[in-house]
């Protein structure tokens, strides 16, 4: 039973981090706006795409077998960050924020307008091609190593202590920094943040970027670890990452990391069970259930109807 179980618990949390870092994003853009972000999911597809670009940019030739070290594989990652935070940057300003005060449904038809743009612009052959591309591997001293007679590969504790490593930088963002507070006071009410000096136009746009650098992360992580990229791998993992952040609850950042270690751990368990066919449509179930039972979420505050 070990054999099966441990193997699994560490995919199922190398898988679950990433899922975390991208339903941060949600979160953080729930929190503050009081909307979903739908075109969240194909920012992190932006990231992944940035970072298969930066690596051919940087001396990667676009070979299966080449892998690239691991300065280079920061350096990627940095300019895949830089990236996505632009285009988070361009996302609020120029798409969100004109139709902020209009309804909510605005809000949501727009975002759906932006994810189907990305996801065309990207298909494109001058831009990416639609067919899915080789990302590099990062050069690593061997690619596996034995605990206790189980094999973990090396490639899996990289990015397990990376979305540590992110994951509590974005806690002591919003947590110890000025952004941060602004970024608090905005998420428990706008007009009032407003009275007391808070620029809210500022604060959303740098809501959106840092949830768009944790996509990019995530994609640049995935990549890395399948070793493939394409126009369309936002969508499945959107939807899943946004499944984890209700689970854990919409706009809590704690519930958004369990989220994602939930819906990690679950997929990884099916997958290498007799239900591996049903490893999407867990993600699904799982979420129905949780709103039946506790619809704020895990983590999340339910709403008492004053009458």
């Amino acid at each position: 039973m070990l054999n099966w179980l441990i193997p699994q618990t560490i995919d199922g949390l190398t898988l679950g981090g990433v899922y975390a870092l991208i339903a941060l994003g949600y979160s953080l853009v729930y929190g503050v706006m009081r909307f979903i972000n739908f075109a969240h999911g194909d920012v992190y597809m932006v990231g992944a795409v940035t970072g298969f670009g930066a690596a051919a940019l940087l001396g990667w030739n676009k070979t299966a077998d080449d892998q690239i070290g691991l300065a280079t594989a920061c350096a990627v990652l940095v300019l895949s960050i830089l990236a996505c935070m632009m285009l988070g940057y361009c996302i609020e300003r120029f798409a969100y924020r004109p139709i902020r005060k209009a309804p909510r449904l605005n809000s949501l038809i727009t975002a759906i307008g932006v994810s189907f743009l990305l996801e065309n612009i990207f298909q494109l052959p001058i831009v990416f091609g639609a067919r899915p591309r080789t990302f590099p591997s990062v050069k690593l001293p061997s690619p596996s190593f034995h605990v206790g007679g189980f094999n973990v590969r090396y490639e899996q504790v990289l990015i397990l202590a990376g979305t540590i490593f992110f994951l509590l930088v974005c806690r002591h963002i919003i947590l110890k920094t000025r952004m941060g507070l602004g970024i608090r006071a905005v998420s428990y009410h706008h007009l009032n943040a407003q009275l007391m000096g808070v620029n809210v136009n500022r604060v959303a746009s740098l809501t959106f970027m840092l949830g768009s650098s944790l996509a990019a992360i995530a994609g640049v992580f995935v990549g890395m670890y399948q070793h493939q990229v394409d126009p369309l791998m936002g969508i499945n993992s959107g939807l899943k990452a946004f499944t984890a952040a209700v689970v854990g609850g919409i706009g809590n950042l704690s519930g958004a990391v369990l989220g994602g270690l939930i819906m990690g751990l679950s997929e990884t368990y099916i997958a290498g069970s007799p239900l591996s066919d049903f490893r999407d449509a867990f993600a699904f179930i799982i979420l129905i259930l949780i709103l039946l039972v506790r619809p704020g979420g895990l983590l999340g505050s339910v709403a008492v109807e004053k009458v």
